[in-house]
């Protein structure tokens, strides 16, 4: 089960919002408000706001104990762009862009996270293309 909060049109550049969501992707959302708290940037105090209401959707949906809640998926999507036209010398303008960004935050149970399969998958994978990576060497060495 999972709860999720979204924030839209929010005045926080998406580059620089995505710094601070990569710092709390997977974590306990606990720690993950720990994290947000000492982070000194604007993006941090918004991040933090949007967590806050994820877990309180949490809460409402009976989703069992808060400690057993961790961020389970989060990103951030661009927004629109407000363009302003800045003056300059010799009756130029340049334009100023202020960026906006979408900050969408899924909080969900630790028992929601996704299954072994996909590593072992994987790793299976690299298995093997390492061997036949050995066998086209063992190969041209035969050959020489």
């Amino acid at each position: 089960m999972e709860a999720k909060a979204v924030l839209r049109y929010v005045r926080v550049p998406p580059r620089k919002a995505r710094l601070i969501v990569d710092l709390i992707r997977g974590k306990n959302a606990e720690e993950a408000m720990t994290v947000l708290k000492f982070t000194p940037r604007h993006a941090a105090r918004v991040i933090g706001k949007v967590l806050d209401s994820a877990v309180a959707n949490a809460t409402q949906q009976e989703m069992g104990d808060v400690d057993m809640l961790r961020v389970a998926q989060a990103y951030v999507n661009v927004g629109p762009t407000m363009k302003r036209v800045r003056p300059r010398a010799m009756g130029r303008a340049n334009t100023i862009r202020k960026r906006t960004s979408h900050i969408t935050l899924v909080i969900g149970t630790q028992s929601d996270q996704p299954k072994m399969k996909l590593k072992k998958k994987l790793n299976k994978k690299r298995e093997a293309s390492s061997k036949t990576a050995k066998k086209t060497a063992a190969k041209k060495l035969g050959e020489e």
